[in-house]
């Protein structure tokens, strides 16, 4: 690893002698690029969560009735055609409130060889493989992230082999420290699969999936967690497009009625986008998500003093401008209805089991 750091800083400086710039092309067809992106909020929760604190599920828009950034990133990319490298460092809201809390100002930093014309090997700290939506605004249909979205992996490190299979399907095989990690926190590893086959100009299906046990080596019951995230896109013209995403993920020796017992999770998102002009759209989604056991969300007493995880469904409903191709300003409400014995929001002196937000993004990346 050392020396291929040595390689890439030497590609780097030879970049900037020889051209004069690290943003160009090399004498033996290298290439450096730079890329950023800075996405800004205002927002209002019903939920009292107190002035500068962070609203419950904190990712986007994190702050009630606050100006606030959510995140600014650059990228550094290297490809010399069978040796690639991306880094990225972030900073805002979104890293600070729910980011890894090992390496919190970097979101990215691998390298990656190419050992076939149809397969790369890449090594380092990755964004997640998983989810129905992505990490960032500028990558999905609403700025709000689903709950489900939430509680999935966001960052990952190890190894991943890359196979283009063919123009239709892509397979990646990957080997991590674990769930939602950066650093080791057993001696397991956890193994996951993504597979995207296009099934036509119009249709896209993905599944991803996650195997880990994040349970301390002191701890001899297996907690084997088995993630199942599938995805389907669909283009229905020019101006509609939709995007499902089920989860499904258990637990071993985790149920609440049970603790021998598998625990179960499960969640779907149905997400449309319209576009009434070629710069002005509508979108909205629905969201429903089960953890009854908690086993990822928490354990809570709800309001008939029985011990539960978080049960909700949410609706959002929003219009983006785009101001240019890699600009846009977007303006977004949404309800989160949790069960109705799990009064987990403060509204008007109370506690409810209903949250309403309102949200202005915008973004520009280059």
């Amino acid at each position: 690893m050392k020396n291929i750091l040595i390689k890439v800083a030497y590609l780097f400086l030879s970049s900037v002698i020889f051209n004069g710039s690290a943003i160009g092309q090399t004498k033996d067809s290298s290439t450096f690029t730079l890329s950023g992106y800075v996405d800004v909020y205002y927002a209002r929760y019903s939920d009292s969560v107190g002035t500068n604190n962070y609203s419950k599920f904190p990712d986007i828009s994190a702050k009630d009735n606050s100006f606030g950034l959510n995140i600014f990133q650059l990228s550094v990319h290297y490809n010399s055609g069978r040796l690639r490298a991306t880094g990225t460092m972030h900073y805002g809201d979104l890293p600070s409130s729910a980011w890894s809390p090992q390496f919190n100002l970097l979101q990215e930093a691998n390298i990656g060889f190419k050992l076939t014309n149809k397969l790369w090997i890449d090594a380092g700290l990755f964004k997640t493989h998983i989810g129905t939506e992505g990490l960032l605004p500028k990558d999905n249909i609403t700025s709000s992230m689903s709950v489900i979205t939430y509680y999935e992996p966001w960052w990952q490190a190890g190894v991943k082999a890359t196979y283009n299979y063919s123009d239709k399907l892509q397979l990646v095989l990957h080997l991590l420290n674990g769930y939602n990690t950066f650093i080791s926190i057993n001696k397991a590893k956890a193994i996951g699969i993504s597979a995207s086959y296009n099934i036509n100009s119009k249709a896209n299906i993905s599944y991803f999936n996650l195997l880990s046990d994040n349970s301390p080596d002191s701890v001899k019951t297996s907690h084997f967690r088995f993630l199942n995230n599938l995805v389907f896109n669909y283009q229905f013209n020019s101006k509609l497009k939709a995007l499902l995403g089920a989860d499904l993920i258990s637990q071993k020796n985790t149920a609440l009625s049970d603790p021998k017992q598998t625990a179960f999770i499960y969640s779907l998102i149905a997400t449309l986008r319209y576009e009434l002009k070629p710069k002005l759209g509508v979108y909205g989604r629905f969201e429903l998500y089960n953890d009854g056991d908690g086993f990822l969300t928490g354990i809570i007493t709800d309001e008939s003093n029985k011990l539960t995880g978080l049960k909700l469904s949410g609706y959002t409903l929003g219009a983006e401008y785009k101001t240019t191709e890699n600009s846009f300003i977007r303006l977004e409400g949404r309800a989160l209805l949790m069960d109705k014995d799990q009064k987990i929001f403060y509204t008007d002196g109370k506690y409810t089991n209903i949250r309403t937000e309102l949200m202005i993004t915008a973004g520009v990346w280059f």
